[in-house]
């Protein structure tokens, strides 16, 4: 059934134009996984659909990438002059000057148009938080760790929330991987205040990390309301304001 939805959605791109999404990502194992969307109008329909996801078991370069997706087109018979579009997150492998995704696929279609991923954008600023806001949020990265890694810390841990009567009786991991993840890590780690005790490096920060939870949730919440078919900046626009 899978190949025969495949096979629709390829004769469908070999008539029309079409925009292209790439996500890189890292799975569990280490290895790369590479997933390619299509969104095009069929009968005055706007069409989003995934086109297909691939291991990449080597490197993530912007050349390995692009012969991936040449291959895939090569293979399926889809014309890559249909591609008008091309949206990418913004790692280096992607949008390279010379090396990245971009710069190979505008070598063979010139007039194809390129955006930076609005959700990545807001990803990456929200690195950029100054000296000490970092440092608060390394402490909550430390303290969690810290727990999470022994299992006599998390268990006690665990006990300690449930005699404070606390909505919640363990922390959250927080990785890179995952753009979420930061977010739901401050969440829980200002939920769990009350049952945390790390002394006065902590309660120094005490001001910094509740307004590092108050800014992730609303990067969060935008994050969520871009995601989901037939979402676009258009009726997106009232999440930016």
């Amino acid at each position: 059934m899978a190949g025969d939805i495949e096979g629709q959605l390829i004769c469908l791109l070999k008539s029309r134009r079409f925009s292209l999404q790439l996500d890189e990502t890292t799975l569990q194992d280490s290895d790369a996984l590479l997933m390619v969307y299509v969104m095009f109008f069929n009968a005055k329909e706007l069409i989003e659909e995934m086109l297909f996801a691939r291991r990449i078991r080597t490197d993530t370069k912007g050349a390995t990438m692009f012969e991936e997706i040449r291959g895939y087109f090569e293979q399926s018979g889809i014309p890559r002059e249909n591609i008008i579009a091309c949206a990418t997150d913004g790692a280096a492998s992607m949008v390279g000057r010379y090396r990245g995704f971009i710069s190979y696929l505008k070598a063979v279609i010139l007039s194809v148009f390129t955006i930076h991923c609005v959700v990545h954008r807001e990803h990456l600023i929200s690195k950029k938080l100054g000296l000490r806001l970092n440092h608060s949020l390394s402490l909550v990265i430390q303290v969690v760790n810290f727990i999470k890694s022994h299992a006599l810390q998390n268990r006690l841990f665990h006990q300690l929330c449930e005699e404070n009567d606390e909505d919640f009786d363990t922390l959250l991991l927080h990785t890179e991987v995952r753009r979420l993840s930061k977010g739901n890590c401050l969440q829980r780690f200002v939920a769990l205040w009350d049952s945390i005790d790390f002394g006065e490096k902590l309660i120094d920060a005490k001001a910094d990390i509740f307004y590092l939870a108050d800014i992730f949730q609303k990067l969060n919440l935008l994050n969520k309301a871009l995601r989901g078919n037939d979402s676009d900046l258009i009726s997106s626009g009232s999440f930016f304001c």
